[in-house]
């Protein structure tokens, strides 16, 4: 499996942080499609509500908007991103802000009825068992929304780059089969997965990479050439490139998104992590025999 760089992760997104706003049409968009989920809720009133990878705090707000009562903790890794979240905190009953890794939640086990994370996972190294941690700390029947990249996004860019480089510049993203096995193997009960396919297009391929970095995804994967790409390569992959301009004379750049709902299962139901089932078992559950003096 490709590994991504956390550190390099957290050092884009912290640089994006002040920009990301304003070019995050698409992630503004998912979010809104994730949030059609919420219905399913009902009635409920979640007491406990967690967004991990919140960015600017966007979700969050609407949120604790949404649920003013609620305790709302907003979690991301890089600090500048949650500098940013707290102008949209407000000071009028906040949300929390949090720093920490979504693949080591900073949270007690059975701790949070509403866990949401849009488009954070597809910077994870291993999807199934952020998805058990993710797992832990909702309540039993607590509610997972989550949204991921799939494996067709940038796949022009990974093509063109393909043709002039033979180290890799574009993120593994998961499959829709890969992310729905992921869910099963943490434990989740009844997940059910949607799809998106957007199509944005640009006036040339230095568009496009500006508008990744100014979204803090940029090339952060483990094998990734470590010197400058170079003019050659660049010119190469630009010319692969071109040759996907569509009639209207733009670059078409494909995004699928992929939006999963499910719940968390009853408690004592094992949390499989790293190829084992653990299992958590209270105290007085277990019958203890004591032997006669």
């Amino acid at each position: 499996m490709t590994l991504l760089d956390p550190l390099q992760i957290r050092r884009h997104f912290g640089q994006a942080a002040a920009g990301f706003d304003d070019v995050a049409v698409l992630a503004r968009e998912a979010g809104k499609r994730l949030f059609e989920s919420l219905d399913y809720l009902d009635d409920r009133q979640p007491e406990v509500i967690l967004e991990v990878g919140c960015g600017t705090g966007h979700n969050a707000a609407l949120l604790k908007k949404r649920w003013p009562r609620a305790r709302v903790i907003a979690l991301d890794s890089a600090l500048p991103m949650l500098r940013q979240a707290k102008a949209q905190a407000g000071w009028w009953k906040p949300f929390q802000r949090v720093a920490g890794d979504a693949a080591q939640l900073p949270l007690a086990d059975a701790s949070v009825d509403l866990l949401v994370s849009n488009l954070c996972l597809p910077f994870v190294n291993d999807l199934a068992d952020t998805l058990a941690g993710f797992r832990r700390v909702l309540k039993p029947d607590g509610l997972l929304l989550c949204s991921t990249y799939g494996s067709e996004t940038l796949g022009e860019l990974d093509y063109a780059f393909a043709q002039a480089d033979t180290l890799p510049h574009v993120h593994p993203f998961a499959p829709i089969a890969s992310f729905g096995d992921a869910l099963m193997r943490a434990g989740f009960r009844d997940p059910v997965i949607d799809r998106d396919l957007f199509t944005l297009t640009y006036p040339d391929l230095p568009a496009l990479m500006a508008e990744l970095r100014a979204l803090g995804y940029a090339n952060a994967r483990s094998d990734r050439r470590r010197t400058l790409t170079g003019r050659g390569r660049f010119a190469a992959a630009t010319r692969a490139y071109e040759a996907l301009r569509q009639a209207d004379g733009r670059l078409p750049s494909t995004w699928e998104v992929l939006y999963a709902h499910a719940w968390a299962p009853a408690a004592g139901t094992p949390i499989r992590q790293q190829g084992q089932d653990i299992a958590a078992v209270p105290l007085s559950a277990i019958p203890i025999r004591r032997r006669q003096p």
